[in-house]
């Protein structure tokens, strides 16, 4: 990256592959479970976290040196709430239906894993910009987990993707439905998710040996 040292390049790339944060460091795995099931909540669910994320290392950075030790973990959710509720408000302005769906699990951004934990491993201890591109780094990291799992699980258990029919009609029995095809109900439970997840981690670690604890 042209604009960005080698150093400040592996805060974006490493989350993106090798320092996963779902893969890697198995955080956020309940969202993975939760909202998976459709490729939009998937893409919704992920740019709200790069929103929260992105925005909250900053904010944490910058007042960083005023927070009392004692507190901070409740002016770090205050932040994070705060960053949530505008993420709401957005979803019920523009998409009133989708933010219906996604429900409780919007609001449990606040508790996400990844953000309270790259507020305190990152943010609390380095500047803005390199807090900010840690931000990005880890919230696409986990983004691009979500809309691989939403991808396969909406493809396989609806034949949809995005809400459109790919696979062909399975009433009028078109495109793969016209020689047996049929979708898998059980790619839209929770379990699935898991599983898919365990499959990505598996690929990652075949690609990568280092990555295989001993």
């Amino acid at each position: 990256m042209g604009l960005l040292s080698r150093k400040d390049s592996k805060l974006i790339l490493d989350p993106l592959a090798d320092d996963n944060p779902i893969t890697i460091q198995v955080l956020g795995i309940c969202s993975a479970l939760a909202i998976t099931a459709q490729l939009k909540a998937s893409i919704v669910m992920a740019i709200s976290v790069l929103f929260v994320l992105g925005a909250g290392n900053v904010v944490i950075s910058l007042i960083r040196n005023i927070i009392p030790s004692k507190i901070r973990i409740i002016v770090q959710l205050t932040v994070v709430a705060a960053l949530v509720i505008i993420v709401d408000q957005v979803l019920k302005a523009f998409s009133y239906q989708l933010s219906k769906e996604l429900g409780a699990f919007i609001g449990l951004i606040i508790t996400n894993c990844i953000i309270m934990g790259r507020f305190e491993a990152f943010a609390l201890g380095n500047g803005p910009w390199r807090s900010f591109l840690d931000g990005i780094g880890n919230a696409l990291g986990y983004g691009v987990i979500l809309i691989i799992v939403g991808f396969f699980r909406e493809l396989l258990g609806s034949g949809t993707l995005l809400g459109f029919k790919v696979l062909g009609d399975p009433i009028a029995k078109t495109g793969l439905y016209s020689i047996g095809y049929e979708n898998n109900g059980f790619m839209l439970l929770a379990p699935m998710a898991l599983i898919v997840v365990g499959v990505i981690i598996w690929v990652q670690r075949t690609r990568n040996k280092a990555l295989i604890e001993d």
